[in-house]
């Protein structure tokens, strides 16, 4: 024990080899033997003997050997101390909870480890007794303050860290403990803070203890009077805990806020301590955060027609008068000297004023207006320059047209501003430039004060660092705004021109030198300027296309520069620079890549492409995720530019390409190699899918993986529907594998009262729905004639429409799922049509389309309509019997379906008989018999071949002739057709019916019945609308005709298999060539076109 006592005061030596001896020391312990080692150093810690030293530093070693910040090493260090022994770990925590109090540093590193346990143990079950146990040690009558401040601190970490759900029984008996040690009769202030911080931490798990009016009142007094303590940390705590509750327990607030927290708050606001100035002010901001979140909640229930279930008490529209003078006051306290990166009152009043207008909205100009107008020209840089940040902070909230004519009068003091002596005023001018030109466009590129506000502009990029990067955000939001002020024939078309041509050239060589300043790595001014330099490509009109080329060339010589440098990389620090150049110039050459036309693309493909792969080659080398995250999003860019003509580079990339896809420990870079892989498929079609196997295989390697980050999972979901678009049929042999993982995704369900995770769902369940889509769509083609492929969906789609119904039955559910199931649902009508009629008639489906007709989105609007009127044209075009097949009627597929609905004959003759028996004489002499305009003949045969022909992509008028050509392929297109057929019985008579068009005749002459399933598709879709006609003759007569009988053609189905149905409506005998017998059956049948409705020659 007293070497390890030793050891570990060794930890905190000066002396940099006994410091790393003593860690390599208990390090080695730890490995041989690490519960022992735990038994230790918990030993050490509990001894109050021991040197302080020594009980801190194995309170750290034993903390560190329990949690950690990375989440995955947190999780395993839990796992790993559940599988102590039970003795161990109960001699542990015996000794760590009497270690409470013992200890004479602080924060106590019992307390510390006493919470880690905790919060492993509790989840699972263990050592419930800890909580009562810390409980009784505040409120117990000989506690010393010791033992209360260290408890109260392991209360507060284990509050801190635990799921709330897991102590809300003990709730109650935290929250005594918590208030004992808070109450202002508490002499000793550590003990105070101490339990001022504990409820700080706990206030997410005590609900039920705010809605009972009599704890809420004692909290609230408790929390009220520890802001009025003399201790500073003490007040700043307990203002803390006002920010939260108010967050927490907005709709409790209004029986305190006149009574004590307006007050309480506004004076810390005017707090000379920075710590307790900030809490008040962050109070208002909570206020208005609030107060717009429940203004939004408002809007949005007054559209649905029902109340809102928390209303707004406009606590910030009441204060107004009273904050904003003190806000006017903390903005003037800046100093010349303020860091950028330190959060201050007057940083945080900024916020707060902004915050303050988008709430109140037009009210609050007329608070800031005078102070404006009274200091911008002040003598004093501190009260000019709050000015100018008051202005700025007020352009979002109030109406922009009343806000115009006040703008316009501010721009030419704004524009002499940015001369200002002082590098604050020009720098929050910059600012507050950039503001206007966002929020106010009208004003900024009014053709009074564009030139100067340019001239200006260009000179300030001169300026500082701070303010020339101000400069280049107000030049970014500049070139927005003029672009959109354009004069364009369609909204989606390039203007001609804008105000910025004469001088867009100008600029780009301007921000072009700005990226190049010696000081650009401060104030983030290179990055700012290379975005100000995006934002003009992007936003630049056809007669600056000139410009936009020379600046590819510019941005790619430069990327060319920069990877010739990779050899000159001497230290860690150059490595930074140059990764971050590389990153700058991928991003810019997408902007201007998006400029570049079709036909000037790939006149500089090669090169780009080229500098692209030398990219990931030296980032690979290097392990720079972030060169290969901003590599794979120029390849993006590329792919979209160029199309098809990605193709060429495909064998070079897709090495690359499988590397980020297998860097899942870099989520940009996995996730942006998801997106190319995405765009590649968009962009070459079926041209892809030599590809497919090898992308396959990662993509679903990733979504089986554990480890890899579940951010990247939806957009893989994607990636299959993109995958299935692009290729087609040939997607079935993936279906096994893409279409239980979307089961097993669209299954998914999360913790509702996690906003983050809620969201999470919907883009999971987003991806899902676009991928049923994709493969829906990619399966049935882009033709009017459906793929028989897509029918392998058939059993699926129960499943498919029970997930949308679940999904339409989610009240979180986002406008996009409601987009993504509305177009679904409309694909899978337009395929299945009649048999979908029972999965999409129910109340769930019905409210989600309503929604999405109503969605203020025109994509949810257009998708849900469209599917609206999918099912009401299958409702309408159904016969009136009530509705067609009943699921899993045998054999008729849900592909029938399409004829049955869109097609409506009043009558449909359907002759059988032996080849050469005259059934096509008679079928063409009742034909001219009919109205040529109401009548056709259908023949069933017809579409084999040139299906057979267009699946194959064979010589279709080759197969028509009696060439060796045809018999080539003979053997294979009967047993291909056999496949079919059995697959779906009733695939070639839908393509004959669609051949002939036959939903524009009321008459169909079915003139080549061959098979028992083609009765029974027509029985069973058209119903009482069938007359059957069977015309016989002798083999005499036939072979009078041309007959012969042939093996595998006359002994086969299509020749047989109605030989035994005796029950046909009409039979005629043509052997004897009698034309009466004819002409009687012709008869017969037109007078059952006449009484069917049909309308016959006059």
């Amino acid at each position: 024990m007293e070497q390890v006592i030793q050891i570990l005061e060794k930890t905190t030596s000066a002396d940099k080899n006994e410091l790393e001896a003593a860690l390599k020391y208990l390090n080695q312990a730890a490995e041989a033997n690490l519960p022992e080692y735990v038994k230790v150093l918990s030993d050490v810690l509990h001894h109050g003997s021991n040197s302080s030293v020594a009980r801190m530093a194995a309170g750290i070693q034993l903390k560190n050997t329990l949690a950690s910040n990375d989440a995955k090493v947190k999780v395993e260090y839990q796992r790993r101390w559940l599988a102590f022994p039970a003795d161990t770990r109960t001699y542990i925590k015996n000794n760590v909870l009497g270690a409470l109090g013992t200890e004479q540093t602080r924060p106590s590193s019992a307390a510390q480890c006493v919470a880690y346990i905790a919060v492993t143990e509790l989840p699972v079950q263990q050592w419930p007794e800890v909580m009562e146990r810390l409980c009784t040690n505040v409120t117990a009558p000989g506690a010393t303050d010791a033992i209360k401040e260290a408890t109260l601190e392991a209360i507060g970490y284990i509050c801190q860290d635990i799921e709330p759900d897991v102590i809300a029984s003990f709730s109650n008996n935290i929250l005594t403990a918590i208030v004992h040690g808070m109450k202002s009769g508490e002499p000793n202030e550590h003990v105070r803070l101490a339990a001022t911080n504990a409820l700080l931490n706990s206030l997410e798990f005590t609900k039920q203890n705010f809605d009972r009016e009599t704890e809420r009142h004692f909290i609230m007094q408790v929390v009220c009077e520890a802001t009025q303590s003399t201790n500073t940390q003490i007040k700043v705590a307990a203002l803390q805990c006002l920010v939260k509750i108010m967050s927490l327990y907005y709709q409790y607030m209004e029986h305190y806020m006149g009574p004590a927290l307006f007050a309480i708050t506004l004076e810390a606001m005017k707090s000379d301590s920075d710590e307790v100035a900030l809490q008040g002010i962050e109070f208002w901001s909570n206020v208005c955060d609030e107060e717009v979140d429940l203004a939004i909640e408002a809007s949005e229930a007054e559209e649905m027609g029902k109340p809102p279930e928390r209303t707004s008490r406009f606590y910030a529209k009441g204060a107004l008068q009273y904050l904003v003078p003190v806000l006017m006051m903390t903005l003037s306290k800046q100093e010349e000297t303020d860091d950028d990166d330190e959060w201050n009152p007057c940083k945080a009043a900024g916020v707060c004023i902004m915050l303050l207008a988008t709430c109140v909205e037009d009210d609050i100009v007329p608070h800031v207006l005078p102070f404006v107008n009274e200091n911008i020209n002040s003598t004093n840089w501190n009260l000019r320059d709050a000015a100018i940040m008051a202005f700025g902070s007020i352009l979002e909230g109030p109406d922009p047209t009343k806000l115009k004519p006040v703008v316009e009068q501010a721009m030419p003091t704004l524009i002499n501003a940015l001369k200002d002596s002082s590098v604050v005023v020009r720098d929050t001018t910059a600012w507050t430039l950039g503001r206007v030109c966002e929020l106010s466009p009208d004003a900024a590129v009014n053709e009074n004060y564009l030139n100067m506000l340019l001239e200006a502009l260009v000179l300030s990029l001169k300026a500082e660092p701070r303010v020339a990067a101000n400069v280049c955000w107000a030049l970014s939001s500049l070139a927005e705004a003029a672009y959109e002020h354009a004069d364009a024939n369609d909204m989606d078309d390039e203007p001609p021109t804008y105000c910025l041509s004469p001088f867009f050239d100008a600029l780009v060589s301007v921000l072009l030198e700005t990226t190049d300043r010696p000081d650009g790595n401060q104030c983030n001014l290179r990055n700012a300027a290379y975005e100000a330099l995006m934002e003009l490509m992007k936003n630049s009109p056809q007669d600056c296309y000139s410009t936009v080329q020379r600046t590819t060339i510019i941005i790619l010589e430069r990327l060319q520069q920069v990877l010739h440098m990779e050899a000159q990389v001497q230290s860690a620090s150059d490595r930074v620079q140059v990764n971050d150049i590389q990153s700058l110039l991928c991003a810019t050459l997408q902007s201007v890549l998006r400029k570049v036309t079709a036909s000037d693309a790939p006149k500089i493909s090669d090169a780009i492409m080229s500098a692209l792969l030398q990219m990931f080659q030296s980032s690979a080398q290097g392990k720079s995720g972030g060169v290969q995250e901003d590599a794979l999003l120029a390849v993006s860019t590329l792919v979209e530019v160029l199309g098809l003509g990605f193709l060429k580079y495909m064998d070079a990339f897709k090495g690359w390409l499988g590397m980020g896809l297998r860097n899942y420990e870099v989520l940009p870079v996995c996730s942006a190699a998801v997106g190319v892989t995405g765009d590649i498929c968009r962009a070459l079609n079926d041209k892809v899918e030599p590809y497919c196997d090898e992308l396959m295989e990662l993509l679903v390697q990733n979504l089986s993986n554990d480890q890899v980050n579940r951010a990247v999972k939806p957009a893989i979901l994607a990636v299959f529907g993109d995958m299935a678009l692009a290729i087609g049929p040939k997607f079935t042999k993936y279906l096994e594998i893409v279409l239980p993982m979307l089961q097993q995704a669209s299954q998914a369900q999360v913790d509702r009262n996690d906003f983050d995770m809620v969201d999470y769902l919907n883009e999971l369940r987003e991806s899902c729905l676009d991928a049923y889509t994709g493969i829906v769509q990619g399966l049935k083609g882009a033709g009017d004639t459906l793929n028989p492929e897509v029918q392998l969906l058939r059993e699926h789609v129960p499943f498919i429409m029970s997930f949308v119904t679940s999904v339409a039955s989610d009240d979180e559910k986002s406008d996009p799922v409601v987009a993504s199931s509305a177009g679904l649902v409309g694909d899978l009508c337009s395929v299945f049509n009649a048999q979908m009629l029972a999965l999409v008639e129910v109340e769930s489906i019905g409210n989600l389309l309503l929604q999405g007709r109503r969605s203020k989105t025109n994509k949810t609007r257009t998708l849900a309509t469209w599917a609206t009127k999918e099912i009401r044209r299958i409702k309408q075009s159904l016969p009136d019997t009530g509705g067609g097949a009943a699921p899993g009627t045998a054999p008729i597929s849900l592909n029938s379906c399409l004829h049955t609905v869109m097609a409506s004959p009043k009558i449909i003759f359907l002759f059988s008989g032996k080849r050469k028996s005259g059934k096509d004489f008679i079928s063409e002499k009742l034909l001219n018999r009919l109205d040529g305009n109401s009548a056709v003949v259908i023949r069933l045969s017809a579409p084999l071949k040139r299906e057979y022909a267009t699946q194959h992509n064979l010589d279709y008028n080759e197969l028509l002739t009696a060439s060796t050509y045809k018999e080539r392929y003979r053997q294979d297109m009967i047993d291909w057709s056999e496949r079919v057929r059995a697959h779906d019985p009733s695939y070639f008579i839908t393509r004959a019916i669609d051949l002939v068009q036959g939903e524009k005749y009321a008459v169909w002459i079915v003139s080549d019945m061959r098979r028992k399933s083609d009765l029974q598709y027509f029985h069973s879709s058209y119903q009482d609308l069938c007359v059957t006609v069977r015309v016989a003759a002798s083999e005499q007569t036939r072979a009078s005709r041309g007959w012969t009988f042939t093996t595998g053609v006359d002994d086969v189905a299509s020749e047989c298999d109605l030989d035994d149905i005796t029950s046909w409506d009409h039979t005629v005998d043509t052997s004897a060539g009698d034309e009466e017998t004819v002409e009687a059956l012709l008869t017969a049948l037109l007078a059952r076109s006449r009484s069917a409705g049909a309308s016959l020659p006059s």
